[in-house]
């Protein structure tokens, strides 16, 4: 249950004055549905009305407060012209400008021969002074009225300024009193105020300064948003310790036999992470690890001598890839050697159907096959195994902690390997992946040749066509990734389609193209295609960031590469020089760049360490870009900024680990408020799991 001590926060914000459901709909779009959301909404950014300057000295096109006198009203002589009233002071003359004017609201705001006290953007107009809807019109006895500094707050289409911050205001007027979660001594140590304080003073700005993430209460309340953050992981990470699952531990014998099929040596990255894997896997604890591995570092192989681990136990193994050309290239790679070893291999999608789909249901259920491929199809309610103990998810970082601790009900408890090909920055991997533990394969294998990049500007895209002729004629395959499905009106941004069009006339019928509005089916068979060698160029969008093998292909064209994020670009230029030949990316901009992307390209350029090229990223572009929306599994923070914050997360998780050591339950005076502070930010899921309360 919910402290009672949060309801009032907890209530929807049609209970605010002013807010009712037309608002409240806008209001939720950009903050949330409660109070709560509303008043954990923090400005970005603020009005100054402080500037005091007389008519004469007042910079058109800036902000100012200004005391001046009334002379006349001029009401429009036809309906559609402005209403004006003249005003002056000792150094000149301004005219306010209405439309749509309420005449008797003017004249018992503004009366003639009174002073009054205006606010709003000062503009020039025919040679003079004029300011068009002043925000304040105020009788100088009552200027204490008149906010000196108003904060800014996200607003959407249909929302005003003024709407937005009134709700807020009354959102943050209605905080209760909470507890204390902090320790006194951290609180002291740090100089930061109460948590009521804080929040109330983070909404009440008077500098640039006090907007900062730097700023002492905005730490404050970034720290209380971590924590309940890392605690909730820390809870979720203890609850799964709890769980039992069963110990596998192989002889070793078919994980020998596999190394000698293959090619190469295994790297330290590589044995490492199967050390850690296996030993996980002899515990009679669940394993949930993370298996992060840069662009083509190998991280199949591991997948494989962990599945073949687990085969040795008696166990099954899953293997869901996110799209179904991905899951068959995994048969094409890993079936010869489980064929050699007499291991069955089998793979279920949703292209299975009728009585093969029977036959490959019976052989899972009665442990013939011992493993299994696929795609999510493979988690439906008809998928019975004989005995599941490891299930592996392969590209799959857009999915949070309840999708990862759904995917392990099927089977008793089964060990579960996360592996991601996207470099994530460390404090982002805290706050997404805290409850799990994670092994990195940083080192590439040997013989893997880098790939040039080069930047050119987009008027040299004739050379550009010229040079991806010359290539094709040596039977080389090549990408060209552009932004946009289809010409938008209002980005000027080249679309696949049209691209694919002029491509297909400078080059001949074995172009083909690939987009995200087809169906999974025609994305399949076009990706087929160019895997065959069918094609010789595939234009895309970015459906191909993940995953598609095609030795081959040998260049990787970045159309408006402006406009991708590091981490993008990084696991697009992936995609080439996985076969014996060079190759090459090219990143096509349009100038003139600014800072940001400037330094994207460069570094680009000069570095293939996608762990390096993710810690730049973030500190680029901030957390909120990194990752783009559709990765819903890292969670939005309101308060904390991880660029800004990292060395609070870290805080916050030895702080989440002390306490759980010391007060598991949450049953002491601290615990009780740290419940709390998990119901404030949302973090219900983990209360449910304490055993107490």
């Amino acid at each position: 249950m919910r402290p009672t001590i949060l309801n009032s926060l907890y209530s929807d914000i049609t209970r605010l004055k002013g807010v009712g459901p037309k608002v409240a709909a806008l209001i939720t779009k950009v903050a949330g549905p409660y109070i709560a959301n509303l008043a954990l909404t923090p400005p970005t950014g603020l009005i100054d009305r402080s500037h005091r300057p007389t008519i004469a000295d007042a910079i058109p096109g800036s902000l100012v407060t200004m005391t001046v006198t009334v002379d006349s009203h001029e009401p429009p002589p036809v309906k559609r012209r402005p209403y004006k009233v003249i005003c002056s002071d000792e150094t000149g003359f301004i005219t306010l400008v209405f439309f749509h004017a309420h005449t008797d609201y003017l004249k018992r705001a503004l009366p003639i021969d009174q002073k009054r006290l205006i606010s709003g953007r000062l503009e020039e107009f025919n040679g003079g002074r004029q300011m068009t809807h002043p925000d304040h019109i105020v009788n100088p006895e009552g200027q204490d009225t008149l906010p000196l500094f108003e904060p800014i707050y996200p607003l959407t289409a249909g929302l005003s300024g003024a709407v937005m911050r009134k709700a807020v205001m009354q959102s943050v007027a209605s905080l209760p009193d909470l507890p204390e979660w902090q320790e006194p001594n951290w609180l002291k140590k740090q100089g930061w105020s109460s948590w009521k304080k804080c929040l109330q003073s983070v909404h009440a700005p008077d500098s640039e300064m006090s907007l900062s993430t730097q700023n002492k209460d905005r730490m404050r309340l970034a720290y209380d948003e971590l924590l309940a953050n890392q605690l909730a992981l820390a809870l979720i990470r203890r609850d799964r310790k709890k769980i039992k699952g069963e110990a596998m531990k192989g002889d070793g014998t078919l994980r020998a036999k596999a190394l000698k099929q293959l090619p190469f040596q295994l790297t330290r990255d590589q044995k490492n992470a199967l050390k850690d894997v296996f030993a996980d896997m002899a515990l009679p604890e669940r394993m949930v690890r993370l298996l992060q591995g840069d662009v083509g570092s190998g991280k199949t192989v591991v997948a494989l001598l962990s599945m073949l681990n687990a085969a040795e136990a008696g166990a099954q193994s899953v293997l869901m890839a996110p799209t179904e050309i991905l899951a068959r290239q995994h048969l094409e790679s890993l079936g010869p050697i489980c064929d050699a070893l007499g291991i069955k291999i089998d793979i279920l999608t949703g292209r299975n159907k009728g009585i093969a789909r029977r036959t490959i249901l019976e052989q899972l259920e009665n442990g013939e096959t011992q493993i299994l491929l696929g795609t999510h199809a493979v988690f439906q309610e008809d998928v019975n195994f004989n005995r599941l103990g490891l299930v592996i998810v392969d590209e799959q970082h857009r999915f949070g902690v309840h999708q990862r601790m759904a995917l392990t009900q099927k089977g008793l408890h089964p060990d579960l390997l996360v592996m991601t090909a996207t470099p994530i920055p460390r404090t982002l991997a805290l706050t997404a992946y805290g409850d799990m533990d994670v092994s990195i394969i940083a080192e590439k294998p040997p013989g893997r040749k880098p790939v040039t990049t080069r930047t050119l500007p987009l008027e040299r895209l004739d050379e550009v066509v010229m040079g991806i002729k010359r290539a094709v004629q040596k039977g080389e395959q090549i990408y060209w990734v552009c932004p946009l499905v289809e010409e938008s009106d209002v980005l000027p941004l080249t679309a696949a389609q049209d691209r694919f069009e002029s491509l297909r006339s400078a080059l001949g019928e074995h172009v083909g193209l690939i987009h995200g509005k087809m169906s999974p089916q025609e994305k399949d068979q076009i990706m087929e295609q160019f895997h065959q060698g069918n094609l010789s160029v595939l234009v895309a969008t970015t459906v191909i960031e993940v995953g598609v093998n095609a030795p081959n292909a040998t260049v990787m064209v970045i159309e408006h590469a402006e406009r991708f994020g590091l981490a993008q670009l990084h696991q697009l230029r992936g995609r080439v020089g996985r076969g014996d030949k060079p190759a090459s990316c090219l990143l096509l901009y349009k100038g003139p760049l600014g800072e940001t992307a400037t330094a994207r390209l460069k570094i680009l350029r000069e570095s293939e360490d996608g762990f390096r090229l993710a810690e730049e990223d973030l500190r680029l572009r901030g957390a909120g870009d990194v990752l783009g929306a559709a990765q819903s599994g890292f969670p939005r923070f309101q308060l904390a900024d991880i660029t800004a914050h990292g060395e609070l997360l870290a805080a916050s998780r030895d702080d989440a680990q002390l306490i759980i050591d010391k007060d598991g339950a949450l049953t002491s005076k601290r615990g009780e408020a740290l419940r709390t502070l998990l119901y404030l930010f949302g973090r219900d899921d983990a209360v449910k799991l304490l055993r107490a309360g």
